[in-house]
Formats: C-alpha cells, sequence, structure tokens
C-alpha cells in the first residue's frame, strides 16, 4: 500500500517507559497518525506527549478509549494489565496491538482470542523480530524446501542488564511480570521466532532455570528498562527477595520429530541483546544473529557455505516487502516494530479480519503463554512436559 493508506487509523499509545516510545517512533515513520500517549499517571502522560510532540497526554485509560479518534490501541505497560486493557480495549470497538506476553495465564489469553475474534477487531502481539528482512528470507527458504526436513533448532537470547544484584527494574517481580521472566521476556521471542520461521509445533519441553541473584536492592523509586545500569555510583535501596529466573536452558521436542534448544539469560556480561539460531534440514542449514542482523548464513554439505547480505534485490518476494533500503544500508531494531506495524495496519485497512494475519496474532500470543506455563511446570518438577493437550 503506498503513503497515505493508513491516513484515516488514528492510534493511541498506552506506555511512556522503554518500549512505549519506540512504538510512537515506528508508527510514524510508517505514516500511522498517533493520537496522543497515556502514562500512568497524568502528570507523566502530559510530559511524554510533550518530549514526543504529541497533541495528547490522556488522563486514564477511560479518556483514551472515549476518544473516537482513536482506532486502534497499542499496549507497552506492565504484563500485568494487559488483560484487563486489551478486554476493555476490545469492548471499544479498538484495534490492539499488544506487548508480550499477552497476559499472565493461559486461561485470560484464551479469553483474549475469543473476545478478539467475537469483536472482529485486529489483534495483535508484538514479536518484532520476525520482521528482519532476512528473517522474512528464512521463513520463506525453509516454507520452499530449500532445507528439506526441518530436524534441529538451536540458540540463545541473552543480555546483561541485569547482571548485578543492584540492577532493578519491575519485570523481576513475579507479581508484575509474571512468575518467568527471562523465558517469557526474551525467551518467548526466541521461540516465536524459530517456530515461525521452522514451521515447528512444540510437543514437549524440559526446562532448568536458575535465579542467580536470590535478592536484588529497590531503590527508592522505578527504573525503567535497561536505564539502571546508567547510573555511576552504586544506588542504595532494600533487599527484595526474587523469585523469578535469571537464566535459563529449555529443550524441545517437536510434533514433527525434531528437537531444539535454547539457552537464556538477562545476566551475560557483554551482551546487550543477543539473538541466534540455526535451523538445520535433511539439505542444508542456516543461522542468524542480531548483532549482524544483515546476515544470513546458508551452511551446505556438498559446497562451499554462503553469506546472504540483506539486499532487496537478492531476496525472495515476501522479504523484498518488508525490506525498504539497498543493500549495504542497514536496517535495525527500530525498523522491525516499523515492518511488524505494516503488517498489522495494512491488515486492517483491507477490513477482512477473518483472513489469516501475517503479523503474530492473539493466537501465537497465547500459544507462548501456554508453552510459558509449560516450561515452569517442567523446571518446578524436572522432567518433560507434554505441551499437546494445554491449550
Amino acid at each position: 500500500m503506498g503513503a497515505g493508506a493508513f491516513e484515516n487509523i488514528g492510534v493511541a499509545v498506552a506506555g511512556t517507559g522503554f518500549i512505549g516510545p519506540v512504538h510512537v517512533e515506528g508508527l510514524r515513520r510508517l505514516g500511522v497518525r498517533v493520537t496522543g500517549v497515556l502514562g500512568s499517571t497524568p502528570e507523566k502522560s502530559k510530559q511524554a506527549a510533550k518530549s514526543l510532540g504529541l497533541p495528547k497526554g490522556y488522563a486514564d485509560f477511560d479518556e483514551l478509549l472515549k476518544d473516537a479518534d482513536v482506532s486502534a490501541v497499542h499496549l507497552a505497560v506492565p504484563n500485568v494489565l494487559h488483560y484487563e486493557m486489551t478486554v476493555k480495549a476490545l469492548a471499544a470497538g479498538k484495534h490492539v496491538m499488544c506487548e508480550k506476553p499477552l497476559a499472565m495465564d493461559a486461561r485470560e489469553t484464551a479469553d483474549l482470542v475469543a473476545r478478539a475474534r467475537k469483536a472482529k477487531r485486529a489483534a495483535g502481539v508484538c514479536y518484532n523480530i520476525r520482521f528482519y528482512p532476512l528473517n522474512i528470507e528464512a521463513r520463506e527458504r525453509v516454507a520452499s524446501g530449500a532445507l528439506g526436513a526441518v530436524h534441529s533448532v538451536a540458540g540463545a537470547y541473552v543480555q546483561d542488564w541485569l547482571l548485578y544484584q543492584r540492577d532493578y527494574n519491575w519485570r523481576v517481580l513475579a507479581d508484575k511480570g509474571g512468575a518467568l521472566r527471562a523465558v517469557a521476556d526474551i525467551g518467548t521471542h526466541w521461540i516465536d521466532l524459530v517456530t515461525s520461521i521452522a514451521g515447528l509445533e512444540v510437543a514437549a519441553v524440559f526446562a532448568d532455570l536458575h535465579t542467580v541473584h536470590a535478592t536484588r536492592l529497590k531503590p527508592s523509586g522505578e527504573v525503567e528498562t535497561f536505564t539502571g545500569k546508567l547510573g555511576a555510583e552504586k544506588p542504595k535501596g532494600d533487599a527484595v527477595k526474587i523469585d523469578t529466573e535469571d537464566l535459563g536452558n529449555v529443550l524441545f521436542r517437536f510434533t514433527n520429530g525434531a528437537r531444539g534448544n535454547l539457552h537464556v539469560s538477562q545476566v551475560t556480561g557483554g551482551r546487550k541483546n543477543t539473538l541466534r539460531y540455526e535451523v538445520a534440514g535433511a539439505d542444508g542449514a542456516l543461522a542468524w544473529t542480531s548483532e549482524t542482523p544483515n546476515e544470513l548464513w546458508l551452511g551446505h554439505r556438498d559446497r562451499a557455505n554462503e553469506t546472504l547480505a540483506r539486499d532487496p534485490a537478492l531476496l525472495s518476494d515476501r522479504a523484498r516487502g518488508y525490506s525498504n533500503y539497498p543493500g549495504g544500508h542497514n536496517e535495525g531494531f527500530p525498523d522491525t516494530f516499523k515492518q511488524c506495524f505494516r503488517a498489522f495496519y495494512e491488515y486492517i485497512a483491507a477490513g477482512n479480519f477473518e483472513a489469516p494475519p501475517y503479523f503474530p496474532d492473539f493466537a501465537a500470543g497465547h500459544r507462548e503463554v501456554v508453552l510459558c506455563e509449560a516450561i515452569l511446570a517442567s523446571h518446578r518438577g524436572q522432567q518433560w512436559v507434554e505441551v499437546q493437550g494445554m491449550r
């Protein structure tokens, strides 16, 4: 769709922390009109609206939903608020793009899937990493049969922003973010990505998780995601008991017989935000890492391996449609939000809410929460847990 295709769609963003402004930027770059922003208090809403150059800072969520200029709502708020706010937004007739996880448990996510279907609204979960152009290319190559039958996937998602005991954020608290943290926060990005690329469905999981810091020092004020390490001095604070994991390993059995493994960590020094995967099949393999997102490694048995540089002229039709710059002009993390939102708003503009979407929908968000519950049950029981039948 050309420029102006989304000009009649007004969008409000709820959330003013790390990821809310990322949504605002992605929407603006796409040409979607952002009506305003909602913070945790009326004052934060006003401050965010001013700093982001938006026309409105909503006093509360009810005021946002009553705004007739708002067609869709983006939720970039703490996980514990996702379910209630999504229910209200759908009831108000709004389309919803929600940050992951979709809700706190599978009962809630199943209910949201049903509500979105009944409301006939577009309902997406922001698994934006799918939308690096070379991840789309990887998906197209696997679907074409270029790798043959997939027999394994392996990889990791690692960060260091919670390495020290003094590192603190609401995400470390089970009552705010959920019983799983590293797996739910970043591990689900990896799981969603590799299963969508490889066309796999998880049959069973075995998990071993670990909390490095049994307590963390909570400062007097809240610390936004990724910003705590900016302080030059060690902050003083009260010791808070932590019951979410800092790192872990998960084994997967897939329904087609393939195997997989994931290492996830938020305490790996020097790795700021690194996702990597390798998909191996009967006829070859491919691999990608977020630290070099414009390169896709292609592995062969009987000829030289290849490195495919992101260049629209060299990509499949689908991947080319989500790559906006010429070869040699790198596309990165902010671009994935723009492209994810492109798929979402093209779907809204098309108007057929019975059609299968290309963006991750609420059903995808529900599957990830079901998997998280199976992973947690596996860790606690130290045994394989079947995923089928838990949907």
